[in-house]
């Protein structure tokens, strides 16, 4: 099973050019994955650099036939036309969507900084070892409070999967929206964090939780103490001045580490400011 997870910056390359199809032909090029997960994807936002207010939700889901599409969004604005401009993340994956939530992030007023509204999207998949979550997200950058808050939150939906995953054996059956879908506590969680792996904001969230499987750094399983490929400020020098970084991560549930076959940086492409990261889990 592959995962890429990617932040596209509204799918504009470091040539200031914004292109969809460009994003998804890099993704294939890169892996036959069975899910991708995206941040920064955006929809009738025209005065973001280099876009014209295209819908690039569906323009990536028209991109990769054969792969259902699972939006986050976290702006929802009205615009000068009197239609909506969207912003987020998605899911898209070839593998049977079991479940989908869409959970806003805790946005405390932060006044000093600018910020905007952040989403987790989770879906829960079928897989030949059955259903597994997956969740990608992409945390303020501005506002470390907000970030901590965000955080919190994560750790708190991971408790409440591991609670619902005995659902099914211990909860009345119900019919229509109350009928039991799966909702295990093994999953994966990807995204931009805008953390690095030496702030404590990357401890905390690898935390113990009590009655759930915590998360793991894949990279630190696969690659013990090597240090992370940057995904930030490697061809992109004026966004990033300081130069090449680490924000973006996949973790894994505790007990799906002895599943980790690989995860890699793809630090050639130039498709967004951010590299995606992939990685491979044994069936």
């Amino acid at each position: 099973m592959i995962i890429i997870t990617w932040n596209v910056q509204w799918c504009r390359g470091c040539d200031g050019k914004v292109d969809p199809s460009r994003i998804a032909k890099v993704a294939r090029d890169m892996a036959d994955f069975d899910v991708l997960c995206l941040q920064e994807v955006a929809r009738n936002f025209p005065d973001l650099s280099g876009s014209e207010g295209e819908d690039q939700f569906n323009l990536l889901a028209a991109a990769l036939p054969g792969y259902a599409l699972i939006e986050g969004i976290a702006t929802d604005r009205l615009n000068k036309s009197g239609g909506r401009s969207q912003f987020g993340n998605a899911i898209l994956t070839r593998l049977p969507v079991l479940q989908a939530f869409r959970h806003l992030l805790p946005w405390p007023p932060d006044t000093d900084v600018s910020s905007m509204q952040r989403v987790a999207v989770e879906t829960v998949l079928l897989t030949k070892n059955g259903p597994l979550r997956v969740t990608t997200t992409h945390l303020e950058y501005y506002s470390a409070s907000q970030r901590m808050a965000q955080i919190g939150r994560l750790r708190g939906l991971q408790a409440e999967a591991a609670a619902h995953s005995f659902d099914v054996t211990r909860r009345n059956h119900g019919t229509g929206p109350f009928s039991i879908a799966p909702r295990p506590g093994t999953g994966v969680l990807t995204g931009d964090f805008n953390f690095r792996p030496s702030d404590l904001e990357y401890s905390l969230l690898q935390r113990p939780i009590e009655g759930a499987p915590y998360y793991m750094d894949a990279w630190k399983v696969a690659h013990g103490d090597r240090p992370h490929s940057p995904t930030v400020g490697v061809h992109d020098r004026k966004q990033w001045p300081d130069g090449p970084s680490c924000f973006d991560l996949v973790l894994v549930t505790e007990d799906l580490a002895k599943r980790i076959e690989s995860i890699s940086v793809n630090t050639d492409t130039d498709a967004s400011d951010h590299q995606p990261v992939v990685l491979s889990l044994s069936d």
